[in-house]
């Protein structure tokens, strides 16, 4: 049955590409299908409780370079309930289904990382017409190469370490750079790599404090008056548990990290004796204008969205492979998150050009 009007949802953080792909959505869809287009305020909450409006051409005119989404978002609202570990269906999940079909939708497209589009496969049980974009700053979901927003969160790091490597030299300091992740390592990992990282500390190799120690102290005998290290927000020392910053109640993904900033800062002052400071990116790592990269896989997965959704291809996630942007099921795409290897390539490149990881 041709697709007449189709909605789509921004769903989870926000990050830059966001507009870049409803933009694509929309005017591939308007121009190439003659649909019309429903954007649903606020990712899943807006699919609850019936917010949404008509979006023209001229409506994501001039969106491209903006960073966050003209839709907003939200990471709390879930239409269904999570409980061990599965999503079960509510009232919101009635609720839900009773505005796809009060709105009248042949597809829905939900742009989101591991979190929202876990919910669109299960939303995809109940109603079939689902296609995920996939964009997260963290880049943890499986099967595409990389995720929109990732390239632009890694340009910031990086323009951050360039700026703090001065600061530590004209101090003598030990500057301690905490980045975001969750539990994927991956900006941390490119963005240090990027900036220069002495030390570099992710969720997936669990670091030694000694050995954090022994690589600041072993720089200092070779003249290194100050050192950088990037930590990953879901670093933690071997047989430890995650630092954990708050628990938000309400939330699907309730745990939210933050601290191993200040708790490396503090063992590495005792540890070497030298003085030390933490900086915390935290969301500046999300704002801001798109990267080119991420422009135009945003631009990409959004077009390539639509065609899927017009050919019939529902239940599939867009993912990069290598340069072709091609279909994937959404459960095969959310089963489990895309983690740093030990033998990755950019892990053993790091550490030929001098980078400690703790272990």
């Amino acid at each position: 049955m041709p697709i007449k009007r189709a909605g789509v949802l921004t769903g989870g953080g926000d990050c830059p590409g966001l507009n870049a792909a409803v933009r694509a959505i929309t005017r591939k869809g308007i121009l190439d299908y003659s649909w019309e287009v429903i954007g649903i305020q606020d990712g899943y909450e807006g699919l609850i409780e019936g917010q949404a409006r008509p979006l023209t051409s001229d409506d994501v005119a001039n969106i491209l370079p903006r960073g966050g989404t003209i839709l907003g978002t939200s990471n709390k609202a879930s239409p269904f309930d999570l409980r061990d570990g599965k999503e079960v269906e509510t009232e919101r999940t009635k609720k839900a289904l009773a505005n796809i079909d009060r709105w009248g939708l042949d597809a829905l497209f939900c742009i989101g990382g591991d979190g929202t589009l876990t919910i669109a496969a299960k939303l995809a049980e109940l109603w079939p017409n689902v296609i995920g974009l996939p964009k997260t700053i963290d880049n943890d979901l499986r099967c595409t190469d990389q995720t929109f927003g990732f390239d632009t969160a890694c340009a910031f790091v990086t323009d951050a370490l360039d700026r703090l490597h001065t600061t530590a030299d004209a101090h003598h300091r030990v500057m301690v750079v905490e980045v975001m992740g969750r539990y994927a390592g991956w900006i941390a990992l490119e963005g240090g790599l990027a900036g220069g990282g002495d030390v570099i500390l992710i969720p997936e190799m669990p670091f030694s404090r000694q050995k954090v120690i022994s690589a600041i102290e072993e720089r200092s005998a070779r003249g290194k008056r100050s050192s950088i290290v990037v930590v990953s927000e879901g670093a933690h020392a071997a047989g430890e548990k995650h630092v954990v910053d708050s628990v938000v109640s309400d939330s699907p993904d309730p745990i939210r990290l933050g601290g191993i900033g200040k708790h490396v800062a503090t063992f590495i002052e005792e540890g070497t004796g030298h003085e030390s400071r933490v900086a915390v990116l935290g969301h500046m790592q999300r704002g801001g204008s798109p990267s080119f990269y991420d422009r135009v896989l945003a631009t990409g997965c959004g077009t390539r969205a639509a065609e899927l959704a017009a050919e019939g291809m529902f239940g599939n996630m867009v993912a990069l492979r290598g340069k072709d942007l091609v279909p994937v099921p959404l459960g095969e795409a959310t089963c489990s998150l895309k983690l740093v290897t030990p033998d990755h390539r950019l892990v053993t490149t790091a550490k030929a050009v001098g980078a400690s990881f703790g272990i």
